[in-house]
């Protein structure tokens, strides 16, 4: 019997469209594109636009962003690739003569080509139905007329005010209008970034008589032509002190601009139960989702109470043993194979799961050790989005990166480069070590899941290297324990952190289990027994997981989103 849960807030139904996202302005930005006829693609868009605005601490048009499509014109998914690579001048020797560790996660040496809006664009042409005006608009109205600083943001512009306002003036001059953060409360107005909306739209409209289509292309064109002469301008003339201790400028070019191009590609896939799980391929974390079912699929998850010590000692075995994959194997597949057809089977799952002691912490080192870890972590996050609409459209999109606290903002165009570089490792053969032209092996993880043989859910959330771990706790409490949407994700969770960090430093946490503690004092007493090292933290701390779904038997669409995190994450329907 599924459990009863209390819940946060009630789920979201709607029969035109839903969407969930990391903002409730940003799902509301979503909703105006369903009233104008748009369909699911223009929806998402549109909301993923508004989250550059409403989340700069999350992400930035300068950052990165996943997407996975269902179109039901083909009958299929598609994986669009929205991270940027690494510049012509990325050269592992460059790093190993001057630096003394990991590349930083903060200034510029991070720096890829900023993935983001080329991401939007490539989904938008290919699948939507609207123009780029119209998915910019709610996005540039939040800029020109403010929304209101959340309680979350205030606290993180207060925590950075010191750099802001003594290191990068150009920041502070948007995100503390007045001198001082602003207070939970006040209006937020972003010209600058309002002024590049308004050229981008323009690119767009010059080029109308050509199609709807070209148009889109002409206005990403001129991002990554014209805005990019901007980032080069400033970044060039502008040196930043980074967690290195020395100030530099980024190592990207023109070249590295010009040259880059947004691709659709073909997602992973497997079956777990009677659902097949789609993911992006190994330049993401993507295929851990799916080796953590391949290997979980071999216990019987139903007949254990969900959140036992049983259940979670097995559930976190499985990714420690996925994780180590993740961290020997993965990277850019345009330079590295990786070997997923092996790391799915049924043989290699066979034997990895022997390796799991149903009484005892398998707490040894799985993977090689890389890169030294030193200092602190630069603060940022990721925030993420669901949508489907009556069409059977779906899309599953994790922005992320160029956040605030990382770069300073370019003043022409009110945001920063991003830092997804410094997930690159600097050992010389590794499948993830850096290179020109290569993406780095991104964290950033969206789901798209059938049931039955046709299209159900879409998922996700924010957080770095455990996104893959909430979001498979999600996915197990709705397909294996039966509970509803928003039950699904308002459960307390676990994860763990034995695997190196993919973040500067690159920590490692070695055995640890960080969970919520309404999971209960007996399973945490339990877990210990068995040797792990046990973090506990108050409810609601993990994560914010987003998921839209469709009944097929009522064509009711249902969507939640979790209060987590700041709060702010919600669901609107259609």
């Amino acid at each position: 019997m599924p459990e009863n849960i209390k819940t946060t807030r009630p789920a979201v139904t709607g029969r035109r469209g839903v969407v969930a996202a990391g903002h409730y302005l940003a799902a509301t930005a979503g909703l105006k594109m369903f009233a104008k006829g748009g369909n699911a693609i223009d929806a998402g868009c549109a909301a993923g636009f508004a989250l550059t605005v409403l989340k700069p601490l999350e992400n930035s048009m300068g950052g990165e962003c996943p997407i996975l499509v269902y179109s039901p014109r083909e009958k299929k998914v598609f994986a669009i690739s929205g991270q940027g690579v690494a510049p012509k001048r990325a050269e592992l020797k460059w790093y190993k003569e001057n630096l003394n560790g990991p590349i930083p996660g903060d200034g510029y040496l991070g720096a890829t080509v900023p993935a983001l809006f080329g991401s939007y664009c490539e989904a938008l042409k290919k699948f939507g139905t609207l123009s780029l005006s119209d998915v910019l608009g709610p996005a540039a109205e939040l800029c020109e007329y403010g929304y209101p600083v959340y309680r979350h943001m205030a606290n993180a512009i207060k925590n950075n005010a010191k750099r802001f306002s003594e290191e990068w003036p150009s920041t502070a001059e948007i995100f503390m209008p007045d001198g001082e953060p602003p207070a939970a409360g006040q209006v937020l107005k972003q010209p600058a970034l309002f002024n590049t909306f308004k050229r981008l739209i323009r690119a767009e409209s010059d080029h109308a008589g050509e199609g709807r289509e070209r148009a889109i292309e002409r206005a990403a064109e001129y991002f990554y032509n014209g805005m990019a002469d901007d980032m080069l301008e400033f970044t060039r003339s502008f040196p930043v002190r980074d967690a290195s201790g020395k100030s530099r400028v980024p190592l990207l070019e023109k070249e590295d601009f010009l040259n880059y191009k947004t691709r659709v590609e073909e997602p992973v896939s497997a079956d777990y139960r009677n659902t097949t799980v789609f993911k992006c391929g190994p330049w993401t974390q993507g295929p851990v989702f799916i080796q953590q079912l391949k290997l979980l699929e071999g216990f019987n998850l139903g007949a254990m109470r969900r959140n036992s010590a049983e259940y979670i000692h097995t559930v976190i075995e499985c990714a420690k043993l996925a994780f180590a994959d993740r961290e020997n194997y993965y990277g850019d597949p345009d330079f590295n194979e990786v070997p997923l057809d092996k790391l799915f089977s049924d043989e290699y799952n066979f034997e990895r799961r022997k390796k799991i002691d149903p009484e005892k912490a398998n707490n040894a080192r799985m993977w090689e050790d890389s890169d030294p870890c030193r200092d602190e972590q630069v603060c940022g996050d990721t925030t993420h989005l669901d949508v489907m609409d009556s069409d059977g459209f779906m899309m599953s999109a994790t922005p992320s990166g160029a956040w605030i606290p990382a770069s300073p903002v370019i003043p022409k165009l009110g945001f920063p480069l991003g830092t997804r570089g410094q997930l690159f490792n600097l050992t010389e053969g590794h499948p993830n070590c850096v290179a020109p032209g290569k993406r780095p092996r991104t964290t950033l993880t969206p789901s798209l899941i059938f049931k039955d043989g046709r299209p159900w859910m879409v998922c996700g959330t924010p957080g770095g290297d455990m996104q893959d771990q909430w979001t498979l706790q999600f996915f197990l409490n709705a397909v294996d324990f039966g509970m509803g949407l928003q039950e699904a994700l308002d459960a307390p969770s676990f994860h763990t952190a034995h695997f190196i960090n993919s973040f500067y430093p690159k920590n490692v946490n070695i055995g640890t289990v960080f969970a919520e503690e309404g999971i209960g004092a007996d399973e945490f007493i339990k877990l210990q027994a068995m040797g792990h090292v046990i973090n506990i933290n108050k409810n609601q701390s993990f994560g914010q997981v987003c998921a839209v779904r469709l009944n097929h038997e009522t064509g009711v669409i249902e969507g939640a989103a979790s209060a987590k995190g700041d709060g702010n994450a919600y669901a609107a329907g259609w």
